[in-house]
């Protein structure tokens, strides 16, 4: 990550990041801690791509637990 942006008072590290994308499943995160990620998937090359897994997983796991339910 570029220093000059890694000053900035919400930026995050990937690793950082991907805590709070993979938080945000099991709670609420803060508005600080959804700025923080915004402005970090904003920036970010990479981590769009991992939200978009974890998207994906929160996707199947949901079909999954309605099939389950139903069966």
């Amino acid at each position: 990550m570029n220093p000059v942006l890694r000053t900035l008072p919400l930026m995050r590290s990937c690793k950082e990041a991907a805590s709070l994308m993979v938080a945000r499943e099991d709670r609420p995160l803060t508005r600080t801690e959804r700025w923080a990620l915004r402005l970090h998937l904003s920036l970010c090359k990479a981590c769009p791509n991992f939200e978009g897994q974890v998207l994906t997983m929160r996707q199947a796991m949901k079909q999954w637990r309605n099939d389950s339910d139903h069966g």
